[in-house]
């Protein structure tokens, strides 16, 4: 895996709560190419804000995982398909069009997640991206999430003017 994660290179000025580097209070999600060269890799370990029934990680903390480790997915398998290294420019951004998450066992507090993602299919504007979350060694749910390639600056611009 590569020493530095896709958000420290791509977009280190990235201010979302889940994976943004420069979010003063944001959970900073790294993610990384795997050796196999398919997948991308997060770890990242609840603190204690994410119960939601005692004992057990709150669901919705599992969707953000979910939601930024398969965007960032995403946007890796874009640098590579176009032979980009993720600090080049211009930055490739996507948003998410569809978020799927299934929940197939309790995910327990305490225990380390892994996040193992790939795209499904070609990479194009718009691109599926499946997740697996892992608690230990159980897989505990799966992503099946849509991301769509954007300019940023036209999609703020056209939020602020709806």
């Amino acid at each position: 895996m590569a020493t530095t994660a896709l958000q420290d290179q791509a977009a280190p000025d990235g201010v979302c709560y889940g994976c943004g580097s420069a979010h003063p209070h944001g959970l900073h999600i790294k993610s990384y190419w795997h050796e196999d060269g398919v997948h991308v890799m997060a770890t990242h370990q609840p603190d204690a804000d994410f119960h939601g029934w005692p004992g057990l990680v709150y669901g919705g903390l599992i969707a953000m995982l979910v939601d930024c480790h398969s965007n960032w997915t995403a946007m890796a398998y874009h640098y590579r398909a176009e032979g980009r290294t993720p600090d080049s420019k211009p930055r490739i951004d996507c948003v998410t069009g569809e978020l799927g998450v299934k929940f197939l066992k309790p995910t327990p507090m305490g225990v380390p997640l892994t996040l193992k993602a790939r795209v499904d299919g070609a990479v194009g504007r718009k691109t599926r991206v499946l997740c697996e979350v892992y608690a230990g060694d159980v897989l505990t749910a799966l992503g099946d999430s849509i991301f769509v390639r954007v300019d940023t600056a036209q999609l703020a611009r056209a939020a602020h003017n709806a």
